[in-house]
């Protein structure tokens, strides 16, 4: 369902009676981020995973499909987790049969996690409609209007990024 921001109690709409456009573009970034929410909860019980396990595993496949091979304490930084919590989540994707363990391409010491053919076609099944829905929605915008939403969610990722570094600097 589209949002048109005068659902409800007339709160999107200023003293005036003229809708406050800031506070229903905002409106609308939430229903985004709920619907997404929602869709997100719905593939981890499908998959029988956690969010950290799906974010894992999605980390691995966009890795794979680069070329380039991940070790544990790639997966360690990219999901802000110890060595400890990564071996235990290595683990737990190894014994579902999302991920396994290899030997290093150049440092026979070392391991690299590669996720396994059918987790990769388990994921594509899972988010493949949703995926080609979504690039359809972007497909069909102009480059102009492209340009303008790119900006946007460039400038909001931004200011969330600058609150956080206030905190972290305090």
């Amino acid at each position: 369902m589209r949002s048109t921001g005068n659902e409800g109690s007339g709160y999107w709409y200023g003293p005036d009676g003229q809708l406050d456009y800031s506070a229903a573009v905002l409106k609308s970034l939430r229903d985004y981020r709920a619907a997404e929410t929602t869709v997100r909860r719905s593939t981890r019980d499908s998959m029988g995973m956690g969010e950290t396990d799906i974010l894992a595993l999605r980390y691995l496949l966009r890795v794979q499909a680069a070329g380039e091979a991940t070790a544990p304490k790639d997966l360690s930084r990219f999901l802000g987790i110890t060595s400890a919590s990564t071996t235990t989540l290595i683990d737990r994707l190894v014994r579902s049969g999302h991920v396994r363990r290899e030997a290093h391409p150049t440092d026979r010491r070392s391991v690299v996690v590669v996720p396994t053919v059918e987790s990769d076609k388990e994921v594509r099944v899972t988010l493949g409609a949703m995926h080609r829905r979504m690039m359809a929605v972007a497909e069909g915008l102009s480059a102009d209007e492209a340009h303008v939403v790119i900006d946007f969610l460039q400038r909001m990722t931004d200011a969330l990024q600058d609150v956080n570094d206030g905190r972290a600097q305090k």
